[in-house]
């Protein structure tokens, strides 16, 4: 079973073709009759904005969620939930599993990740989804469309870990479907006032969950084999070669005392770790470590050789990046999966690498930096009606191969004489850096880039397959673009082996 998948996506993938990127689309796939009415979210509706400021608010008057999580876990505890947070399986020696980074969008471009997920993950023991599950705000009242529906095919249990996303409904969604936890006692002004009075005054309230909708939702995965239950929004999972370790970064990237303690207890375990996370903690060419309450930071934990961390998996970021951070006399891979399901982040904008001493050609990121320049000058040249914007995957690969100063990844079929008006839309689209350009970049991250909302093919969508064997853990990264070829055999975007021993 394991050795099926192992093959799998070798045979076309954007390293080698415009095809095997998707721009090559003969025929779309056949996500779009797995959607509900073929409904469309948008981030550009002014309600959904809106619903989404807690974001902006935890920013500029603080982030509560730290002490949110405090009473969500002394909830749990007097239910009985294990006080070390261990999800009770053990997936034995050899196994694999899913991860999928930021799905729940709940339209087009969540949908066509699922054919090829599906096919990759038929035999997988387990999925996690690592941060954001359900957008705009992690209302329980969402689940439906935007969890249950989309993976109700998917045979094993799926568990998972919040993103800034999920706590904008004060984490009752996640909680409620995850954890199987009712809402929190309420708390007189607890959650929405603070020192400041503010965020109090604008602070989006947690919706009241419909229990019969819930509860409809919950039958489209109501198999036993699929039932997955965990005691926290972050948690353990123990085998014996290897602790997966997944913790909650709340809405501003940060661990609470609490959890910091307990992450340093579990890492003291001598077996070979992967630490799933709702951050990433290289990301962009930029090394973000993650900060606990009371000192330290989460990349300490990590880069102890006595903790024997391997790997680390973060979301939030919707594209793959995968960094191999030389520590001490070992390596660790960074990797950043949150494309599966949200509108794609560009990668073209990120500078030649050189973080940490990674080079750019141990670099490995999906979409390739030419496909991402590409992508945004087709999107914004048809919604601005700017035509002079649109750049051809080659000339966009020829741009990047100048800015970056790299040989393409895919061969450029002919040669592309690049023109002042090429390289005036890959500035205007974010490229290199100019203080007047299109919201592509970090520095509209926040605020702007849901601008690049998009709902047909190619999507440049992704998903890992993690598979662990005696010895190894290899991490893959599949592709998804919503076109039919792709569905039918997912194309294989990086792959790494990792020693275990």
């Amino acid at each position: 079973m394991v050795e099926v998948a192992a093959e799998r996506g070798r045979g076309l993938s954007s390293r080698i073709s415009e095809e095997g990127a998707g721009w090559v689309c003969a025929e779309e796939g056949t996500f779009r009759a797995l959607q509900p009415d073929g409904r469309s979210f948008s981030w550009l509706n002014p309600v959904t904005l809106w619903r989404s400021r807690n974001e902006i608010l935890a920013s500029l008057f603080g982030d509560p969620s730290q002490e949110v999580r405090r009473r969500w876990m002394a909830a749990q505890r007097e239910r009985g939930a294990d006080p070390g947070c261990r999800i009770d399986r053990d997936p034995g020696h050899e196994f694999s599993f899913l991860v999928l980074g930021d799905p729940g969008e709940g339209d087009a471009s969540q949908y066509a990740t699922v054919p090829g997920l599906l096919k990759i993950g038929e035999d997988t023991s387990f999925t996690v989804v690592a941060s954001d599950v359900i957008y705009p705000t992690g209302s329980g009242n969402d689940y439906e469309d935007k969890f249950f529906r989309p993976y109700q095919e998917y045979p094993a249990p799926i568990y998972a870990i919040p993103g800034n996303h999920d706590w904008y409904d004060g984490l009752g969604g996640f909680m409620r479907v995850f954890c199987d936890a009712p809402p929190l006692r309420p708390v007189r002004d607890a959650f929405r006032f603070s020192p400041s009075g503010l965020r109090g005054l604008l602070w989006r309230r947690p919706d009241k969950i419909d229990e019969v909708r819930l509860a409809a939702a919950r039958a489209r995965r109501a198999r036993p084999e699929q039932q997955a239950v965990q005691p926290a929004p972050y948690w353990v999972m123990e085998s014996p070669d290897l602790l997966i370790v997944g913790i909650d970064t709340g809405i501003r990237a940060g661990l609470d005392r609490d959890q910091g303690e307990w992450l340093r207890r579990v890492s003291a375990d001598p077996r070979p770790k992967l630490l799933i996370t709702g951050k990433p903690i290289y990301v962009g060419n930029e090394h973000r470590p993650c900060p606990i309450e009371g000192g330290g930071t989460v990349d300490d934990v990590v880069r102890d050789p006595a903790h024997r961390y391997v790997a680390v998996i973060g979301g939030d970021v919707h594209n793959y990046q995968r960094y191999p951070v030389k520590v001490g006399d070992r390596v660790i891979q960074y990797v950043v999966a949150g494309g599966s399901g949200a509108f794609t982040h560009a990668t073209h904008t990120i500078r030649r690498v050189d973080v940490a001493g990674v080079t750019e050609d141990e670099f490995r990121c999906y979409p390739l930096r030419g496909d991402s320049l590409s992508f945004y000058s087709l999107l914004y040249s048809r919604r601005l009606r700017m035509r002079w914007l649109y750049l051809r995957p080659e000339e966009a690969a020829c741009i990047m191969r100048e800015q970056i100063g790299n040989d393409p990844v895919r061969p450029i079929a002919r040669e592309v004489t690049l023109t002042r008006r090429m390289r005036w839309a890959a500035r205007f689209l974010g490229s290199w850096p100019m203080p007047l350009r299109l919201p592509v970049g970090r520095v509209f991250h926040r605020y702007l880039s849901e601008l690049s909302d998009w709902d047909s093919p190619p999507f440049f969508k992704s998903f890992l397959h993690v598979q662990v064997t005696a010895g190894e853990l290899r991490i893959r990264c599949f592709a998804a673009t919503g076109c039919r070829t792709q569905e039918l055999d997912p194309p294989l975007e990086d792959e790494v082996a990792i020693p275990l021993a």
